[in-house]
């Protein structure tokens, strides 16, 4: 069965426009989730509003939105009055720029969707947005509502199809230099960034997400199947918990040497660098950081 879309509406290039629906890229559908129940009587529990003055619950048909204008004083929102608020984002993504995609940074990016036609009759006005996109090598940016909030979006070909991702606004991203600010800048002795470049070169692999693999779920699937049984939970393991480095370049020299996969490094490169970490051994000991 096809995944239900998450929006639905139309994608607009200056007077060419097409009916299309956005679908979630990520599904959390086989990911181990827990009910809450009563651990006297083993039955499933509900959540209900109560107010909080009387403690009384309250009952779905007096449930009403509220805004807090000052402490204490309400304005109420009917639902209907939040579904009548409605501008052209709400059913129109314009595309109002277009830039390069690696020139917006990873932190504005924010969640992914599918973009697909939404009917036959605009499969080849999305064709063409789409393929001018790709021959120009750029991503186009626009706004959208979603739910209830008015995002701004990027959106790019990818196959028969384009991506959107929401991005974030600028007021709610943290700047790096907020967190990085406060880190000294450290000189790094050239060897040891040799050492660490090798490294790095004999564990170059192919991006395959086939092979991620969630630990923690399968410790969970781990607990479910032994109580499951009748068994008692499976003895908790501790996780070893690294330490600081005492002498990086020996760790350095250390990790090299206990990688046994073969490096890809270019022969011209890693021979000099294993002949300095080489010389280095034979040296006197360095000063433990």
């Amino acid at each position: 069965m096809a995944p239900r879309p998450a929006w639905k509406g139309y994608l607009k290039l200056s007077l060419v426009t097409c009916a299309i629906e956005l679908t979630n890229v990520v599904t959390h559908a086989d990911k181990v989730s827990f009910h809450i129940l009563n651990r006297k009587t083993g039955n499933t529990v509900k959540r209900i509003y109560v107010d909080a003055e009387t403690g009384k619950p309250v009952e779905d048909g007096d449930e009403i939105k509220g805004y807090e204008i000052e402490k204490g004083d309400f304005v109420h929102i009917e639902e209907e009055e939040i579904e009548a608020v409605q501008i052209e984002t709400s059913h129109t993504m314009s595309l109002d720029g277009f830039v390069d995609k690696s020139s917006i940074r990873q932190i504005y990016l924010d969640t992914p969707y599918y973009v697909a036609p939404a009917d036959k009759v605009s499969e080849e006005a999305f064709a063409v947005i789409r393929d001018a996109m790709a021959g120009k090598k750029m991503a186009g940016l626009a706004r959208i509502v979603l739910y209830r909030r008015e995002r701004p979006v990027v959106i790019e070909p990818l196959g028969k199809g384009m991506v959107l991702t929401t991005l974030r606004y600028d007021n709610t991203v943290r700047q790096p230099e907020t967190v990085f600010g406060d880190i000294e800048a450290v000189k790094t002795d050239q060897e040891m960034t040799d050492l660490a470049e090798l490294i790095i070169d004999k564990k170059k692999t192919k991006f395959d997400p086939s092979k991620f693999d969630d630990k923690y779920e399968e410790a969970l699937l781990e607990l479910i199947r032994a109580k499951k049984a009748g068994h008692k939970a499976p003895k908790a393991k501790e996780a070893p918990k690294p330490s600081n480095v005492v002498n990086l370049f020996d760790a350095l020299k250390k990790s090299l040497s206990s990688d046994s996969a073969p490096t890809k490094s270019s022969p011209a490169k890693a021979k000099p660098a294993a002949k300095r970490a080489k010389a280095k051994s034979v040296a006197p000991k360095r000063k433990s950081a």
